[in-house]
């Protein structure tokens, strides 16, 4: 008699995502806000908005995941600070409104659930959100053989946040003569790691390696883990005038903060006015790649982008740097004429 199959045959272990669930429960309780109404377990997370604070509220949402760096932090067995790039990708984003992020949902694919990895991720997510008093609200963990390559494994996440109406950052009341704030990035935070990934190959990088004028291994400068800046902006937002936010991401200094320009408007960027990573010239170098490309693929030091009145910039600037992120006035909004572009560099 033929002995009887079971999913756990075909490569799913359904224990394996029970006791998941059991260790990660602390984790995410740690990251609990009054408004959650549901528990772990649950068919969807239940979130109350607080009237008395929002009096006009407007959802606001998004998603992300973190690429291709997820390759290099297999290869390097580090995947505690994946968690960070993932809540982070999604909460600069939110930010960008003037949202306060509220709570967040990961999606967490595999070829095979192995425990400890899991864990370290979501205990990457939680303490992320934990610092920014955002709720991990609910998740999805799927265990996908075939599809995935055993030690393989993918992540997204997805984060909603709230902000009156009428205190909405568009970039509509961005003018000319106002000014530009850079705020540092930790260096290539989760963008462009393909082509990072196909210079390490062609010229046979090692990741353990120190290389001039780095100070740490390559694989540990190039897997520091993206910025949040949701407090550090939630603080300026009550002193200062944000006119408009813009979060480098993919298309970097070239494409993202035309996003919320006026049509009538453009940017004026000084190149030599912030400190850039020297990680970013190194790889210029190996990869010969162009100056326009590196400012369209890569962020190249600047995380988040800030458009103030001309009188606070000084002031925003210094109040970021307090804070712990080095900051600078890196441009200014001037007239765009029809043919010209909405970025130039100087």
């Amino acid at each position: 008699m033929k002995s009887p199959t079971t999913y756990k045959d075909s490569g799913v272990d359904i224990d394996a995502g029970n006791a998941f669930v059991e260790r990660i429960k602390p984790m995410i309780q740690r990251t609990n806000r009054a408004e959650v109404l549901s528990s772990l377990g649950g068919y969807a997370g239940l979130f109350s908005i607080n009237t008395l604070k929002y009096s006009d509220p407007v959802l606001v949402s998004t998603t992300d995941g973190v690429g291709t760096k997820l390759k290099l932090a297999l290869e390097l067995k580090k995947h505690k600070d994946l968690g960070q790039d993932l809540v982070a990708m999604c909460v600069n984003d939110l930010i960008c409104v003037g949202a306060e992020p509220l709570f967040f949902l990961d999606y967490f694919a595999t070829g095979r659930l192995k425990l400890s990895v899991a864990v370290e991720v979501l205990d990457g997510i939680t303490e992320s959100l934990q610092d920014i008093r955002c709720a991990l609200l609910g998740g999805e963990t799927a265990e996908m053989p075939g599809l995935y390559r055993e030690d393989d494994f993918d992540l997204a996440g997805f984060a909603v946040g709230v902000v009156n109406r009428g205190e909405m950052i568009d970039g509509h009341s961005i003018s000319i003569g106002n000014k530009i704030i850079g705020v540092a990035s930790t260096g290539f935070h989760s963008n462009g790691f393909s082509l990072i990934r196909k210079i390490i190959e062609e010229k046979s990088l090692a990741l353990n390696r120190v290389y001039a004028p780095l100070k740490a291994p390559l694989g540990e400068v190039l897997l520091r883990p993206t910025r949040i800046y949701v407090n550090q902006v939630q603080a300026l937002k009550r002193q200062f005038q944000i006119l408009g936010i813009a979060h480098i991401t993919g298309g970097g200094l070239i494409e993202n903060p035309p996003r919320i320009f006026p049509r009538s408007c453009r940017a004026i960027f000084r190149k030599d006015s912030w400190e850039k990573p020297p990680v970013f010239d190194l790889f210029q170098e190996w990869g010969s790649i162009p100056e326009e490309e590196m400012l369209r693929v890569f962020n190249c030091g600047i995380g988040l982008i800030l458009v103030v009145p001309e009188a606070e910039a000084h002031e925003v600037a210094a109040q970021l740097t307090s804070m712990g992120d080095p900051a600078w006035i890196i441009g200014e909004i001037v007239e765009r004429k029809a043919e010209e572009p909405p970025v130039t560099f100087e």
